[in-house]
């Protein structure tokens, strides 16, 4: 399947940042060991000047992309939002992906507005596209256990939905390895190819697992495995056949087994990901340069492509 929809050989990547605005979370998901409260010693809000000083050395490096997430913090309100993306697009040419569906349904519940309306603002003033942050797994069953406070599963395909009939491309992501079962995951994957069927708007499909270091829940739940991982990545790129990019998630799992997921369907790596902080925080802390995945693409018998966020190829290796 992955030849057949990707018979060039080609397997890309992007040069990108994640950046982590605020860690203050009123949702507090028993998986997620980065969110602190309000008062915590290390709740923060990004200074603005660490935030453009961020950007720049992404750009310096080659970067294309900024990933722009953060935790539900009280007190920030829509005009928070719109007014650092207008300051950063006023000062940099790059594509800011950011705000997963959570944070944009939480914008527009304080700010009293549609999430059709809050989506039409955010991109106004400078938002390109949405990462699919937040699905988990997308089973109201599963997601009342794991993250009682966070938006359900009809909420996150509905700012999905509304942000394609935008023009807006997005993501779609899956993390597994907690306590749902092999419906749990199908049923999420029918969920996004539902919508993808309906829109087409989502770019690519990222299925990561769960790690529980560090985490309330991963005192309890299991704990998937790497042919846990490569199991369900081959199942995604199977389903979601109308879903052209599986990206592999060496951040999770290390680049040897991000090399040979791309033989069970993955035909992207993922971001060179200058910086990363929420999955470090549960104790995973893999390291790779942009060389590092040049290589392992190309040791796989693989093409090596630099992209941009919307699968363009910027440069073949």
């Amino acid at each position: 399947m992955r030849l057949a929809l990707h018979p060039e050989r080609v397997v890309t990547f992007i040069v990108d940042r994640n950046i982590n605005y605020t860690n203050v979370c009123v949702n507090k998901c028993s998986f997620c060991a980065f969110y602190k409260d309000e008062g915590d010693e290390e709740a923060y809000i990004i200074d603005e000047g660490v935030l453009m000083e961020k950007i720049r050395e992404t750009i310096s490096l080659g970067g294309t992309q900024i990933l722009m997430q953060g935790g539900l913090h009280p007190a920030l309100d829509l005009s928070y939002y719109t007014s650092m993306l207008q300051k950063i697009k006023k000062e940099f040419t790059i594509n800011v992906h950011g705000f997963s569906p959570p944070e944009i349904a939480y914008m527009a519940a304080k700010a009293g507005l549609t999430v059709r309306d809050t989506l039409a603002a955010l991109k106004d003033a400078g938002l390109d596209s949405i990462p699919g942050g937040g699905a988990e797994i997308l089973s109201d069953r599963v997601r009342s256990a794991i993250s009682p406070r966070k938006i359900n599963t009809a909420a996150w395909l509905q700012v999905m939905r509304e942000a394609h009939l935008l023009g807006m491309r997005t993501t779609a992501t899956m993390m597994f390895g907690t306590i749902e079962t092999p419906e749990d995951i199908a049923a999420h994957l029918e969920a996004v190819w539902r919508l993808q069927a309906e829109t087409g708007g989502f770019t690519a499909f990222i299925p990561w697992t769960f790690q529980p270091g560090g985490s309330p829940l991963g005192r309890t739940a299991g704990h998937a495995t790497a042919a846990d991982y490569l199991r369900v990545l081959a199942l995604c790129r199977l389903y979601l056949d109308n879903v052209d990019n599986i990206q592999a998630s060496w951040v999770t799992q290390g680049i040897k087994t991000a090399q040979v997921a791309l033989r069970f369907g993955a035909n992207d790596f993922g971001s060179t990901m200058i910086e990363e902080n929420v999955v470090k925080a549960a104790g995973v802390a893999f390291m790779v340069t942009k060389n590092d995945i040049i290589n392992a693409i190309r040791s796989s018998g693989f093409k090596p492509a630099q992209r941009d966020t919307f699968y363009n190829v910027l440069n073949y290796f």
